[in-house]
């Protein structure tokens, strides 16, 4: 979708660079082997952002306080949580998987030109992420600097418009397994942790991008480029919800919604859509020019990633 957004997010930019005046907020690469190396740029401390898990209310926040988590390092894009709650963010134009310390600083942890992707996170640190260049799943274990390759995707990636190869994957804690939306097909698969059982769940999007898991399995897939979330039972029954400009990440916040990013260049915001009664509201969008990745964690605070803009914002419940 860069090729098809590339002269609207230009005059973008130049509205953000000017909206940063009087507001506080603020490549393509080939395939070759990755390495790891480390970084000392500087973020906001992590203990300022993840404290122990406390209990949840019944409703969810009405108001959220917006920080500037990460600026100015690479073009952040897919995030996750590790097992130490230290924030991972994926730079899919640098060709960076990177990691948010506790004392702020950054540290790239691989090096990967074929674009990394939607990393995930396992219990023991193995971090398991997509290339889009390739079209591949691919395993880092914990202090390796060399990727293992779990699966190669059905799908051709190219540069026809919606046909751009795997974007991000989720791990479904419900079956400890991998949902792996192939985006250049239509099609989203169920995948092991080895990558041995490989198995469709799901198919006739245009062009999936991510997934969302809610505590009881059911899956939500964004069509970035079919304009909807896809919903899928554990059963396997689809639903459409259309509405949407260019969902490009979703998250169930266990209050009964979906929080959505959208890319649209006329909407970039995140949004929340209330299942039930199918209202639709902008949580965030000031700021903003291509939102990529979205995280929200036990406290329901959420991150939001920009590669556009290159900053990572927090949004704290007020």
């Amino acid at each position: 979708m860069r090729q098809y957004l590339k002269a609207t997010y230009g005059v973008l930019s130049l509205l953000a660079v000017l909206f940063s005046a009087c507001a506080p907020y603020p490549g393509s690469a080939k395939q070759a082997t990755p390495s790891a190396t480390r970084s000392s740029h500087i973020a906001t401390p992590l203990a300022a952002i993840v404290s122990t898990a406390t209990p949840r209310s019944q409703i969810a926040p009405a108001h959220y306080d917006a920080h500037v988590l990460l600026q100015g390092v690479g073009r952040p894009d897919d995030l996750v949580l590790d097992a130490q709650n230290r924030l991972l963010f994926s730079d899919e134009i640098n060709g960076t998987l990177n990691r948010i310390n506790a004392d702020g600083s950054v540290t790239t942890i691989l090096h990967d030109p074929a674009g990394p992707e939607g990393p995930v996170a396992l219990p023991d640190g193995t971090i398991i992420f997509s290339e889009q260049d390739t079209n591949r799943i691919l395993s880092l274990a914990p202090g390796s600097t060399s990727p293992t390759l779990l699966r190669t995707l059905p799908g051709i990636p190219s540069k026809a418009s919606c046909k751009e190869g795997v974007d991000s994957i989720t791990l479904d804690p419900t079956t400890n397994t991998i949902i792996v939306p192939d985006s250049p097909t239509g099609t989203v698969y169920r995948m092991s942790l080895d990558g041995k059982i490989f198995t469709p769940i799901a198919h006739g999007m245009v062009r999936p991008t991510g997934a969302g898991i809610d505590d009881k399995g059911t899956i939500y897939i964004p069509d970035e480029c079919g304009h909807a979330i896809w919903q899928i039972s554990t059963t396997g029954t689809t639903t459409h919800i259309g509405g949407f400009g260019m969902p490009d990440d979703v998250v169930p916040d266990g209050f009964g919604n979906l929080l959505v990013i959208d890319l649209a260049p006329a909407i970039h915001a995140l949004i929340r859509f209330n299942l039930q009664t199918s209202h639709r509201e902008t949580l965030a969008s000031k700021g903003l020019i291509e939102p990529q990745g979205l995280f929200i964690d036990q406290q329901q605070n959420i991150f939001v990633a920009d590669d556009y803009a290159n900053i990572i914002m927090k949004y704290t419940p007020a």
